[in-house]
């Protein structure tokens, strides 16, 4: 049966989104251009078409992914509501217990960036807007009163650096630590940046 003929977009759409998945299954180092093409049933030729080279379409396929949860992050913190709890909420789904992008992916490109400049920028601009998303609302939950932090972007650095950390050790050694241990950390982390007396109470 004759494939349908996709718009450019939609084309775009699809290469991203197989590239996202054969960087999980292979790494960055050992993805091929044939490697996609063969999971989409189209010629390499077709790949390059769109995206030059490899550098390109891995760099492209990073912020494909991480835009869809810079989406999550963002309307997360947008909710009504105490900034805490969005707060909480935002953290928890980033940390590795929750339901961000998977970790393997980010571990690959924080790796694979050490070498390729593209991607590089690629992610030194994502991980910005990152903390300046969770910078922002730490300073609306200051100005109302919830809470106290001195620093709102030297939080969202240590929050980001501490979860980061963390979701590296459980990617190499997921048996290493329990799920309920992991929110517990999580949330203290949270209340020790806020200036809080004891960590906001784990929610389910």
């Amino acid at each position: 049966m004759a494939r349908i003929r996709l718009s450019v977009a939609e084309r775009r759409e699809e290469l991203l989104s197989a590239a996202v998945r054969q960087i999980e299954e292979r790494g960055v180092a050992a993805l091929r251009i044939a490697d996609v093409a063969k999971e989409l049933g189209i010629s390499n030729a077709l790949v390059l078409y769109h995206f030059d080279t490899k550098e390109k379409l891995v760099s492209a396929a990073f912020a494909h992914a991480a835009e869809s949860d810079l989406n999550k992050l963002s309307a997360l913190l947008s909710r009504r509501g105490p900034a805490l709890k969005r707060l909480r909420s935002a953290v928890r789904w980033y940390a590795p217990t929750g339901q961000a992008k998977g970790w393997r992916l980010w571990i690959e490109g924080w790796a694979a960036s050490l070498r390729e400049p593209e991607l590089r920028a690629v992610s030194e601009n994502l991980d910005r807007r990152w903390k300046a998303a969770i910078a922002e609302v730490i300073e609306e939950g200051v100005t109302a009163g919830e809470f106290a932090c001195e620093d709102p972007r030297g939080a969202a650095w240590r929050l980001s650096a501490f979860i980061d950390g963390l979701a590296v050790q459980m990617t190499a050694y997921p048996q290493a630590l329990g799920r309920r241990r992991m929110e517990t950390w999580v949330d203290e982390a949270l209340a020790r940046e806020l200036g809080l007396d004891h960590a906001p109470r784990a929610t389910r």
